[in-house]
């Protein structure tokens, strides 16, 4: 089947939207959050785990996925999702970040950007080109383009040549698909500076992609621009398209975002965040870490339906946690991984009831960030 997005409700007081992406893989309500299992499996969770949460897509990492299992392993397993025996969808960013987050390991040129594995530091080289074509080797729902991602704060001269280069891969990447029945997004760049940013999503909208990322924000400006600039670009996408926020996750940070009109989230913030004991609620962050809650019966959430917070108290888990036992990152986890399929399934619910707009404003005003 192929891809295609569908706007269902809007927000008469924000720019929130409630919306349908279908894939090939099947369906996915929005606005999502993605669960980032960038070597095939989401960090401490099993597919089972994730499938009883009611995670709808997974994101898988075209750098890392290129280093290993490599493309002939996928070529011969039929793709990642067979692989990984997953059957939904999966999102695959370009592995631009992770390349260019490597400063001293990479070089970058018009062709292309030449880097060195982190497993052998053997060279390998992506050009816009060769990166499509491993994507739909990997078999991802949707692809995106690769780019060239320079910190927020970059001098403006650098901000403007990463963003045309990002330009000029998009049109090199649109070429070079092959596999029409998964889509491939454009990600605008431009870092804080708005024309910049309305240059970018100019040309980027003008190759007529089937949806669009934002891309070079959470990688070293304040929240304030955060805001402001997620708000500003968004603004400046098609309506009738998906609109990605790459790499934000904090919950307030995706509450702030749906209200600006963004549908598509990831981030490794509930995982990540719960191997250091901090666990996400309605009210706002539980630190597990805490000495005060050694001795704790509570559960993490009293009106949490997961089922750690059915069977365990912040007691049992604060002992894990201090002892860094893995069954303590796996129960926690599953808790914020829980929390966060929830919190995407309240706003969806009052987007829709168009009560989202008073919601949003009582949980970022009563839920600690």
């Amino acid at each position: 089947m192929a891809f295609s997005f569908q706007v269902l409700g809007q927000d008469k007081n924000t720019s929130a939207r409630r919306g349908v992406v279908t894939t090939s893989h099947g369906v996915i309500q929005t606005p999502v959050f993605m669960s980032v299992g960038t070597f095939g499996s989401v960090r401490a969770l099993d597919h089972v785990d994730l499938e009883s949460i009611g995670v709808q897509v997974i994101l898988g990492n075209t750098y890392h996925l290129y280093l290993r299992p490599s493309a002939l392993t996928l070529q011969q397993r039929g793709g990642y999702h067979n692989l990984i025996h997953w059957n939904a969808p999966i999102l695959t960013d370009s592995g631009g970040f992770q390349i260019f987050s490597l400063p001293h390991q990479r070089v970058i040129s018009e062709q292309g950007v030449e880097f060195k594995s982190y497993l052998d530091q053997a060279g390998r080289f992506f050009s816009p080109e060769s990166n499509i074509a491993f994507q739909e080797i990997i078999g991802s729902d949707i692809m995106m383009v690769l780019d060239v991602c320079v910190p927020s704060t970059s001098a403006r001269e650098i901000a403007a040549r990463a963003m045309e280069r990002t330009h000029r891969w998009a049109k090199r990447c649109k070429s070079a698909q092959r596999n029409h029945e998964n889509a491939l997004f454009g990600i605008v760049q431009g870092a804080i500076f708005e024309d910049l940013r309305k240059e970018s999503a100019a040309a980027l909208t003008e190759l007529d992609f089937p949806g669009y990322a934002i891309g070079g924000l959470a990688v070293g400006e304040t929240d304030d621009e955060r805001e402001h600039f997620t708000q500003f670009t968004a603004a400046l996408l098609p309506v009738r398209k998906p609109r990605y926020l790459m790499g934000v996750g904090t919950p307030h940070d995706l509450v702030r975002s749906i209200r600006a009109g963004i549908d598509m989230f990831d981030c490794i913030i509930p995982t990540n965040h719960a191997r250091q004991g901090v666990a996400y609620t309605f009210g706002g962050k539980v630190k597990l870490r805490r000495a005060a809650l050694a001795i704790s019966e509570e559960s993490i959430d009293a009106s949490c339906g997961c089922f750690v917070c059915r069977r365990y108290s912040r007691g049992y888990l604060h002992q894990l946690i201090k002892c860094d036992e893995p069954t303590g990152w796996r129960l926690v986890s599953y808790h914020n991984t829980w929390f966060y399929e929830r919190l995407m399934e309240r706003c969806r619910d009052e987007i829709m009831a168009g009560t989202f707009d008073s919601f949003s404003a009582w949980f970022l005003s009563h839920a600690e960030d």
